[in-house]
């Protein structure tokens, strides 16, 4: 029996996701703007989160989540991770049971600090929660250049089961069943992104960006092997590929923050004028909690949530960083 997938979140990355799974089984994705919506159906276009894109012809798009959920055999969920919850809750009404439910979230929950495959399997118990992460910026997908991503969940069947649904000859997906890591690597990266980006808009050289991204890379790899991702993980595309892809372009949300706080504007200001979600902003609270609670010391992410929650400003965290006693290159600072 052909399978048929659900993508749930109508922004650049969902719409991007069912695009590619059009190619491979029936794909119906589901928004909350019946303007966006109908848009996709009579011109397959999305002008407000992917301008000048063409979208697959196959994509149905609809409102009504119930006409999305209720014959998928896998669902994705394109929605922000404040949104999680809410949209599971949703869900729940129509799924029908064991069917695989796929994050694309990259952020953690404030409060609970649960990853978004914990909140599935909370909300959702008996559905094989999974993630699909990695260096991957949907307007250059969409628009054919090459890329690749890993699919992660915790049965090594099912996951290899899914992975020929999601990639194509342009999109290759890889599989992992370190969910943990991979889900941990695509929420921090955001934190050292904004980093990235406040070096880049105030100026800073390339020096400055490749130690930024490689001491986040220490700092992401020291908290999450504590939590119990691999080491290897935050080597491979849902760590090092991720952080290098969102660190450097200017198509990633998070670094724009960044490099707009490095020009000087305040941190509501910048949220305010933009349409999508930097995860980063809010992921940065959690971190330190996390980091905190595992007594893991992260002097990059610490400066960065001063400037997105206690009013610092990026000259105020390069100093700070400056501040920072060295030792080897194996230890924290």
């Amino acid at each position: 029996m052909k399978l048929t997938a659900a993508v749930l979140g109508a922004g650049s990355w969902g719409t991007t996701v069912a695009s590619l799974m059009s190619h491979n089984i029936p794909t119906i994705l589901w928004g909350r703007s019946a303007s966006i919506v109908q848009e996709i159906n009579d011109h397959h276009t999305n002008a407000t989160y992917l301008p000048g894109a063409k979208i697959a012809t196959a994509v149905k798009a609809t409102t009504d989540m119930e006409e999305a959920v209720a014959q998928a055999d896998i669902i994705v969920l394109g929605v922000p991770s404040k949104a999680m919850r809410d949209t599971l809750d949703e869900v729940k009404k129509y799924v029908r049971p064991w069917v695989p439910l796929i994050s694309l979230a990259k952020g953690l929950e404030p409060g609970t600090r649960y990853r978004m495959t914990e909140i599935i399997k909370e909300v959702l118990p008996g559905h094989p929660p999974g993630v699909l992460t990695g260096p991957n910026l949907a307007k250059e997908i969409i628009d054919g250049f090459a890329a690749a991503s890993v699919l992660a969940m915790e049965d090594e069947v099912i996951v290899k089961q899914l992975q020929p649904v999601f990639g194509n000859g342009i999109f290759r997906v890889y599989h992992n069943t370190d969910v943990v890591g991979c889900e941990l690597g695509g929420a921090f990266k955001n934190v050292i992104a904004i980093a990235a980006g406040m070096g880049d808009g105030s100026g800073a050289g390339v020096n400055t960006r490749s130690t930024v991204i490689t001491r986040g890379l220490a700092e992401m790899t020291r908290l999450g092997r504590v939590m119990g991702g691999r080491a290897s993980t935050f080597a491979g595309l849902a760590g090092m590929g991720d952080m290098m892809a969102t660190c450097t372009s200017a198509l990633s949300r998070n670094h724009t923050v960044g490099f707009k706080l490095g020009q000087g504007k305040k941190i509501d200001e910048i949220i305010s004028e933009m349409n999508q979600v930097a995860e980063g902003v809010k992921t940065s609270k959690v971190v330190m909690e996390l980091a905190q609670e595992h007594d893991i010391e992260m002097p990059i992410s610490l400066e960065v949530y001063r400037v997105c929650h206690e009013g610092s400003t990026a000259r105020q965290a390069f100093r700070g960083l400056l501040r920072t006693q060295t030792g080897a290159e194996s230890e924290p600072g």
